[in-house]
């Protein structure tokens, strides 16, 4: 009689008389998926290959083809690295590693910096304990047991991560050669299983992310499952230098961050343009879909923060001032603000769902270190708004929500969108039964229109569930930007309330909405999807007109006038300069049309065509050049990104 059944994803059994490895399970499948194997899923949870199952249970083996292996070979790879540089550097010490996405980083303390030469000795290393293939084991120590090895080995900052994890938790340790460390893993069984690998870059990094703490050292790198998918990467990367924001918008002169300005952003007049383009229409959506636009204050008191949650789970992010004895907060949000003007006069469910739109200015206080150009700042504006209706109108009012956001997408050139739901986290308020409500909320407007969706586990922000939106640019990265988030618990914290159809008072749902989020991040993932080249309707200067000779020059003057009164951006170039060199200048500054007048287009009333691609579309009439470019600019989403 057999002991211990092990269930299969395809509805196969495997029986053991008594406990068996998962490794061991694997080779009892089949040699080619014990070769291929990495890890285990043992009733869900990811396991080491040496796993000893004792009981009954439900098991999958995981490979590099699934994400989990993915993750699995890149952590392992992050030891890899701690590996060689203690080999290389013995008086190195090791903190952090982590897993990030396409890669990881380790983070170390050593006097010296680490140069270029040192990361393609360590790169070297790393590929020689691989080949070695190494054996990698597991085992489980006690609190002290792991403080005092560590200790030991001059691992000061292990020990002190090791004396803030709480009592009682499980501690293991993975060792490989003479290398050990902390890790609650799962791991590859061998180092031979590493190798499709690179390091990157090296770059500081405070301890714990505390600015007041000492700089290290991390190293970034990245790991795949086959040489394909690394090279694609590594592309992937040369192709995100060249297009980097801040590379490009000092450039195309967009805009500037100083360090008296910290996470903040000074927008010149052409950045500004652009800003102005999306706001605009933005506000054209908010007017199209039934959204009446408002403005809340930028300072609150404290008391309305801690009302609405914000104190207890959000302080850390908030900035603070105080004035006649009175603590303010600057707002991180601006949820709170709208829930005052809704409670300004009784409504009544036949008033509902009421909507508000703000392009609310919001200031979070993120760590230093993880400031990035436009992509993370400190203050930013949202395209917000927030809905207050009846938990029946939820569905109606998400599924619409869903319809207006895939256009937003279409139309700036997007169309690859991952939908997910973010689910309850673990710092959060309100009931069970509130959270299963929010949630099933979410899944039933999904399903009414007819959307796949991805769930997140512990993802959501502490008042509630949240829809989000993942747009994959040009070039196969995916960025969060929308969200839809279901509230229950706020209104009711800040005494928002309605009539029913009984006259009864109720609190009602509120939903917190953003297509592009953050204006500065969903700016910065423009230029970067275009690599600068937007869009006529998007482009700061749509069409610049080049007067041959300065005899051209009124000429160039009535052009660029004719086309302003359509109401479109066009400059003019009247420097003492070549024609050739213009055109170049003007090609740089990716402007989407370059109209080139002589003595023959004044004499015919016409422009000379070209475009900043180098297509010459050749002579056209002023107004049949007019015609087009209004028509580009109308057709918006049907531009695609230029190679």
């Amino acid at each position: 009689m057999t002991d211990i059944t092990i269930r299969l994803p395809d509805g196969n059994e495997k029986h053991y008389p008594g406990p068996v490895t998962a490794a061991e399970v694997a080779g009892d499948i089949g040699a080619g998926l014990a070769r291929a194997a990495l890890a285990a899923r043992l009733d869900g949870k990811l396991v080491d290959l040496a796993c000893e199952i004792d009981r009954d249970a439900a098991m999958e083996i995981v490979t590099a083809r699934d994400a989990a292996g993915l993750e699995v070979i890149r952590h392992s790879t992050a030891h890899l690295l701690a590996q060689a540089v203690k080999e290389l550097y013995p008086h190195t010490q090791v903190t952090i590693g982590p897993v990030i996405e396409n890669g990881f980083y380790y983070d170390f303390a050593r006097d010296e910096p680490f140069t270029p030469e040192d990361l393609g000795r360590i790169e070297a290393r790393m590929r020689e304990l691989a080949k070695s293939d190494l054996p990698v084991s597991r085992r489980v120590v006690s609190r002290d047991e792991a403080i005092a090895f560590f200790r030991d080995q001059g691992e000061a900052y292990k020990a002190e991560i090791i004396e803030s994890i709480p009592t009682g938790e499980t501690l293991t340790l993975y060792s490989q050669g003479g290398f050990t460390d902390l890790c609650r893993g799962p791991h590859v069984p061998s180092t031979g299983k590493l190798g499709v690998f690179k390091l990157t870059h090296v770059a500081g990094a405070y301890w714990r992310g505390d600015s007041a703490n000492e700089m290290l050292q991390r190293i970034y790198g990245t790991a795949w499952a086959d040489k394909k998918a690394l090279q694609a990467h590594l592309h992937r990367l040369e192709e995100a230098t060249k297009r980097d924001h801040r590379k490009i918008g000092k450039q195309l002169d967009l805009f500037h961050q100083q360090e008296e300005g910290p996470g903040m952003v000074f927008w010149h007049p052409k950045g500004w343009t652009i800003w102005q383009v999306v706001e605009q229409y933005l506000r054209g959506v908010y007017r199209d879909s039934g959204y009446a636009e408002v403005r809340a204050p930028q300072i609150l008191d404290v008391s309305l923060w801690k009302k609405s949650g914000h104190w207890d789970n959000y302080r850390e992010n908030m900035f603070f001032t105080e004035s006649e004895k009175h603590d303010y907060a600057v707002k991180p949000m601006n949820c709170p603000g709208h829930v005052q003007i809704y409670n300004q006069g009784l409504h009544s469910y036949r008033d509902l769902p009421i909507r508000y739109g703000e392009f609310g200015s919001c200031h979070r206080n993120e760590p230093s270190g993880a400031l990035h150009g436009l992509m993370r700042v400190r203050a930013f504006t949202q395209d917000d708004g927030h809905v207050f209706c009846t938990p029946g109108q939820i569905e109606d009012e998400v599924s619409a929500f869903h319809r207006q956001a895939m256009k937003v997408y279409a139309d700036f050139g997007f169309s690859d969108i991952a939908v997910k739901i973010a689910l309850r986290p673990d710092k959060r308020i309100g009931s069970e039964a509130i959270w299963d409500q929010a949630e099933e909320a979410l899944r039933a407007a999904l399903r009414a229109s007819d959307v796949e969706w991805e769930e997140l586990p512990g993802e959501g922000v502490f008042y509630g569930p949240k829809i989000e939106y993942h747009m994959r640019d040009s070039i196969g990265r995916d960025w969060q930007v929308g969200t839809m988030q279901v509230d229950f618990m706020m209104p009711e914290r800040l005494g928002a309330e309605y009539v029913d159809d009984r006259s009864a008072r109720q609190h009602p749902v509120m939903l917190h909405r953003a297509i592009v989020g953050s204006m500065e991040r969903f700016i910065g993932i423009l230029i970067e999807h275009y690599a600068g080249r937007l869009p006529p309707w998007l482009a700061p200067v749509q069409a610049v007109v080049l007067p041959i000779g300065e005899a051209q020059a009124d000429y160039a003057g009535e052009v660029a006038a004719r086309l302003a009164q359509s109401g479109l951006r066009v400059d003019k170039d009247l420097r003492n300069e070549t024609i050739s060199y213009k055109i170049r200048a003007h090609t740089l500054a990716r402007v989407p049309y370059l109209l080139v007048v002589g003595a023959r287009e004044r004499e015919a009333g016409t422009v000379a065509v070209r475009t900043r691609a180098g297509a010459d579309p050749g002579t056209m009439e002023i107004a049949a050049f007019t015609d087009r470019l209004v028509r580009e600019v109308e057709a918006m989403g049907q531009f695609q990104a230029e190679e």
